[in-house]
C-alpha cells in the first residue's frame, strides 16, 4: 500500500497524484486528499490507482449525495463539493488553451455554473439487464450497476422498467427523455423492431399514461409508437419541435446561455452570410436566422435537417436553408462554389472536427464560432486555425453535467488580418 496527496483532477474520471517521481491516476477522490492506495497497473505515463482509504480529507470532499457511487460510473465528481467542481473545471479548461495555444485564460466567471446540481438531466440514457433492470457501467468495466432512481436526471427513471423487461434481452439500451406530454422512451435494439417490438411499446404505454410515445432503433431502422415529438426552447420566443431521438442539450437553462453567448460572439446583422456546421435541428441556426442572417445549416443527419427544415418553415425564416450531407463534404463543395460566410459556428461531437479545420479556414469567414463538449480536442482544432491566421478572442464554459467532468465550451475566433 501507498500513501499520497491529491493534488488536481483531470478532464475525467481521475485525480491525480505523484509517488516516487510518477503520476498516478485514482477515481473517486477530491483535490487535498490524502489517500492510502494500492498501485494496480502501470500504464504509459503514468500508474493506475484504487483508492483504499482516505486518511485526510482534502477541503472539498463531501460523502456523496447518491447512494450507488462509488460503484456506479455515472457521476465522477459526486465526491467533490459543487462550488470547487465549478473552479477545478474552469482551471483545467485555462490550463488547456495555456498548455495547447499559450493563450492565458482568467479563471474567475470562466465557466457558469448550472442553476442546480441534481434534477438537470431531461434526457438519460441507461443499460439495460435481465428483468428489466437499468442502470450505468461501473467505472472501467462493462458491469451493470442497476439503479432505482438517479439523482441527476430530471424525471422518474423507473418509468422506463416495465418496456426494459417486456423488451427483454433484445434491448441493450432505453434512454428517457423529458418532454411536455409526457416521457418519451428511446429503445435500442439488437435487431431491427419489428411489429411484436411495436406492439410491446404500444402495451407499455397503454398501462402507464406517463409515458407519451416510444421509438425503437436497431441498425438503420426506426419504428415509433405514440407522440414522439419534443419542443426546446433555445432562446424566449424560439420553439423548436424534433423527435426526441434527435440531438439535444440535456440541461436546458444551461442551453439558453449557451446560445446566446453564441449569438453575442457571432455579432450578426441583417443578411449576415452564417454558416453552421452540424447543426442538428436547428439550435444556432434558427436563433440566427431570427436575427435576419442568410443561414445555411448542414448536418449529416437527414431527419434532423428534415426537422430543422420544418421548424423554419413554422416560424417563417425563408432565409434560412439546411442540407443533409457530411460537414466536411458540403464545407470544400461551397469553397469551390467561391462561398465566403462572414460567420461559421461549428459544434461537433466528442471527437471534434480536425479533418475539416483546413477547409473552414480557407471560407475566409471574419469569425468562427467553435462549441465543443470536449476541451482537448477544442484545443487541438484551435491550433490548426490558429495555423490558418485566426486568434483566439474569447472563451466561456457552461456547466451542463455538474457532478462530472465534463463542460461545454465555446470559444470565438477572429481572422488576424480584420480583427
Amino acid at each position: 500500500m501507498e500513501q499520497f496527496t491529491i493534488s488536481t483532477m483531470t478532464f475525467g474520471p481521475y485525480g491525480v497524484g505523484h509517488l516516487n517521481g510518477e503520476t498516478v491516476l485514482t477515481p473517486n477522490v477530491a483535490p487535498g486528499d490524502l489517500i492510502e492506495a494500492e498501485i494496480t497497473a502501470p500504464r504509459r505515463g503514468h500508474a493506475a490507482g484504487r483508492a483504499l482509504r482516505v486518511l485526510r480529507a482534502g477541503p472539498d470532499r463531501r460523502e456523496p449525495p447518491c447512494g450507488y457511487l462509488p460503484q456506479c460510473g455515472g457521476c465522477d465528481w459526486q465526491q467533490i463539493a459543487y462550488p470547487a467542481q465549478v473552479k477545478l473545471k474552469a482551471e483545467l479548461l485555462a490550463a488547456e488553451f495555456r498548455r495547447g495555444l499559450g493563450v492565458e485564460l482568467e479563471t474567475r466567471d470562466l465557466i457558469a455554473p448550472a442553476p442546480a446540481e441534481f434534477g438537470y438531466r431531461s434526457r438519460i440514457r441507461m443499460r439495460t439487464g435481465p428483468g428489466g433492470r437499468l442502470g450505468y457501467r461501473e467505472l472501467e468495466s462493462h458491469r451493470l450497476v442497476a439503479i432505482e432512481s438517479c439523482l441527476v436526471a430530471a424525471g422518474d427513471v423507473g418509468v422506463a422498467r416495465e418496456l426494459a423487461r417486456a423488451l427483454g434481452g433484445g434491448c441493450e439500451e432505453i434512454e428517457m427523455v423529458v418532454a411536455a406530454r409526457g416521457y418519451v422512451l428511446i429503445a435500442q435494439l439488437r435487431r431491427a423492431p419489428a411489429a411484436r417490438e411495436v406492439a410491446i411499446a404500444g402495451r407499455v404505454m397503454a398501462a402507464d399514461p406517463r409515458i407519451a410515445g416510444v421509438i425503437l432503433r436497431g441498425g438503420a431502422a426506426r419504428a415509433i409508437a405514440g407522440d414522439v415529438m419534443l419542443a426546446v426552447e433555445p432562446e424566449p420566443g424560439c420553439v423548436i419541435e424534433a423527435a426526441a431521438d434527435r440531438f439535444s442539450q440535456v440541461n436546458h437553462p444551461q442551453n439558453v446561455k449557451l446560445v446566446a453567448t453564441v449569438m453575442e460572439f457571432a455579432r450578426l446583422a441583417r443578411r449576415t452570410p452564417l454558416l453552421d456546421l452540424f447543426c442538428g435541428a436547428g439550435n444556432f441556426s434558427l436563433p440566427a436566422a431570427r436575427r435576419g442572417a442568410l443561414v445555411t445549416g448542414v448536418d449529416a443527419d437527414a431527419l434532423a435537417v428534415a426537422d430543422a427544415r420544418a421548424n423554419a418553415a413554422r416560424m417563417q425564416l425563408r432565409e434560412a436553408q439546411f442540407v443533409a450531407m457530411a460537414a466536411e463534404e458540403t464545407a470544400r463543395f461551397l469553397r469551390r462554389a467561391r462561398y465566403r460566410p462572414e460567420v461559421v459556428i461549428l459544434d461537433p461531437p466528442r471527437g471534434g472536427a480536425a479533418e475539416l479545420m483546413n477547409t473552414v479556414a480557407t471560407l475566409g469567414a471574419r469569425r468562427v464560432i467553435y462549441v465543443s463538449c470536449d476541451p482537448p480536442t477544442l484545443v487541438r482544432d484551435l491550433g490548426k486555425l490558429a495555423d490558418q491566421g485566426y486568434r483566439v478572442a474569447r472563451v466561456r464554459g457552461f456547466d451542463f453535467f455538474p457532478n462530472t467532468h465534463h463542460i461545454e465550451a465555446v470559444a470565438e475566433l477572429t481572422a488576424i488580418d480584420i480583427g
